[in-house]
């Protein structure tokens, strides 16, 4: 199996070291074309405003959108969260607009306020270290969504079939908990 990371900004060699010690083969995405290639993708952290310009500038934004409507998943890590989601407090145009769900940018503060936590994730036998950097929340989601994981009540994880969103970087730490959830996500074909 074949798993991409969108190489627009964010932490792609840290995506593409914790897929494969999760068992799938990283694919660095730098062009459209590479998406035939996959199966997956990871859109990694960064800042979702200029992801998104990036995205539709080299032309991803329609080609991500056939690549979820045929099936293949998705995995959106902090600001890849809010490029998944179709709504965007205060914002009035989602990005990808993929996955039913309501998400506020920057919900645990700036910089400085950064932390780490031990998540439990539905499915998973052990919790999950996970790396909170000016992290979004995810407000409100539809019944075609599915709560994979909550901090203090409030939900920083969930799927949507073949979609997952995280609002922490999952790939700055040592545990691949979240990349082989992601992978065997897939497989459940």
């Amino acid at each position: 199996m074949k798993i991409g990371v969108l190489a627009l900004q964010g932490a792609v060699a840290e995506h593409v070291r914790m897929i494969e010690q999760a068992g799938a083969e990283g694919v660095v995405i730098k062009k459209v074309e590479q998406l035939q290639e996959i199966d997956g993708i990871i859109i990694p952290g960064g800042e979702s405003t200029t992801i998104g310009k990036l995205m539709h500038t080299y032309g991803f934004i329609d080609e991500l959108r056939q690549f979820a409507a045929a099936g293949k998943g998705i995995f959106g890590t902090c600001a890849g969260l809010i490029v998944l989601a179709t709504e965007i407090a205060g914002q009035t145009q989602p990005h990808l607009g993929l996955m039913d769900m309501k998400v506020q940018r920057n919900a645990f503060g700036r910089q400085r306020e950064s932390f780490e936590a031990d998540l439990q994730v539905k499915d998973l036998d052990h919790t999950v270290r996970a790396v909170f950097i000016r992290a979004p929340l995810i407000l409100e989601v539809s019944d075609q969504v599915e709560i994979v994981s909550e901090f203090e009540g409030q939900i920083v994880a969930a799927r949507q079939g073949k979609l997952l969103a995280a609002s922490f970087h999952p790939e700055l730490t040592d545990d691949i908990g979240m990349h082989r959830y992601f992978v065997d996500m897939l497989n459940d074909k």
